[in-house]
């Protein structure tokens, strides 16, 4: 039987109990992400971190790590990473066509090195960044509709109707796609250069919408080719640079009346074959909102689960349901549901998919938190942060 460990699960505290070991070592168990609430200190991160190798050397440990309001650890000499938004403004400094687009590229790789430098000084693998999703939220023109305007007027610079999505907010680049791929691209080869893979996340875009898909299913009326020209559009760009890839919960209804997270239309056709992206799919939580009706019903994990690899993804999270169950029993229930949908072959392990998984592990070691606190390129970066 084709070996596929599709699923990242959380756990609950500071230390693995028995039955985080035995959920872990289940063989359908890819890796954990982790969240504020299994941080202390460093020490006990990096404790952590060891015991769940020493469970099984493969899994991949996560985070959502991204910098401003979406950083878990940042404490005990963790530094405080700016908003991704801060790189887009610098860019913009003097009008997005002088240095401070040279000195926001770099600063962006600074960003990237810090951000995978701490994290795997502490045993942690992988982190969920980058955000590709555009800045809706203060409708700013992008450079070719500022540079277009007329001198002095009041055009309409911003999109009719935009819904200006808090969501996103300052998690994102620029409103204008194509800064949004260029800080990316330079933000994931600080991450690189750290030895650490990347995510782009949440494709084709989230940004538009303005309702959050962890409370309610966002649906976004625009067209394909609107979308492809300005959401979509770095995930062409970037198709040889991403490792991997985080679709939406929202829902495209003039594409599929699913959301992206579970089509096959937007992940098979369009990721894959029309962007050509070769790397890793993730699902976001199956237990967000945006992910619990499929098809106008309410669904279990698993037949989410069933849903969205079936669609496209490689692998599939649960998140914070070792907390918000009695024990973790919807964590067991997802594991022991998959393994019946394997059975029954309503779901079919995928090798190339496991081979992606893999692919996102380091593939060097990471420097001891005291070596890197010496580190040369370390301490440049820390410099040249926003």
């Amino acid at each position: 039987m084709t070996e596929h460990a599709p699923v990242i699960l959380d756990v609950a505290g500071l230390a693995l109990t028995d039955a985080d070991r035995q959920r872990l070592a289940n063989p359908l168990c890819g890796g954990i992400i982790l969240f504020a609430r299994n941080w202390e200190n460093r020490d006990q991160l990096t404790h952590l971190c060891a015991d769940i190798k020493a469970v099984r050397e493969d899994l991949l440990i996560c985070v959502d790590h991204e910098g401003g309001r979406v950083q878990r650890f940042r404490t005990d000499g963790f530094t405080r990473l700016p908003p991704m938004r801060a790189l887009g403004e610098l860019w913009m400094k003097d009008g997005g066509t002088g240095a401070s687009a040279m000195r926001a590229q770099d600063a962006a790789s600074a960003c990237g090195y810090v951000l995978a430098a701490e994290l795997r000084a502490c045993g942690v693998d992988f982190s969920f960044t980058p955000v590709l999703d555009l800045n809706w939220q203060d409708e700013a023109p992008t450079q070719a509709q500022a540079l277009a305007a007329p001198r002095g007027g009041s055009g309409s610079l911003g999109r009719p109707g935009a819904s200006r999505s808090g969501i996103i907010g300052d998690r994102a680049f620029d409103r204008d796609p194509r800064v949004a791929t260029v800080l990316a691209k330079s933000l994931m080869h600080g991450l690189l250069q750290a030895g650490m893979a990347n995510c782009g996340k949440h494709f084709p875009g989230h940004g538009f919408v303005k309702a959050d898909s962890h409370t309610e299913i966002p649906v976004d009326k625009r067209s394909l080719k609107a979308i492809l020209a300005d959401d979509a559009a770095p995930y062409g760009w970037l198709s040889t640079t991403l490792t991997s890839v985080m679709p939406a919960h929202v829902i495209y209804p003039k594409v599929d009346a699913r959301p992206a997270g579970f089509s096959h239309r937007w992940l098979g056709d369009i990721l894959r074959s029309k962007l050509g992206f070769q790397g890793a799919v993730f699902s976001d939580d199956l237990s967000m909102a945006g992910a619990r009706r499929i098809d106008g019903r309410e669904v279990s994990y698993t037949e989410a689960a069933v849903v969205a690899l079936n669609a496209g993804c490689d692998m599939v999270l649960l998140c914070n349901q070792s907390v918000q169950t009695e024990s973790g029993a919807a964590v067991d229930e997802l594991l022991q549901g998959l393994a019946g949908a394997r059975r029954n072959a309503w779901w079919r392990p995928s090798e190339a998919s496991e081979i992606r998984r893999l692919e996102l592990l380091p593939q060097r070691p990471a420097h001891s938190w005291d070596a890197l606190m010496a580190e040369p390129r370390y301490m440049r970066a820390l410099d040249l942060l926003p």
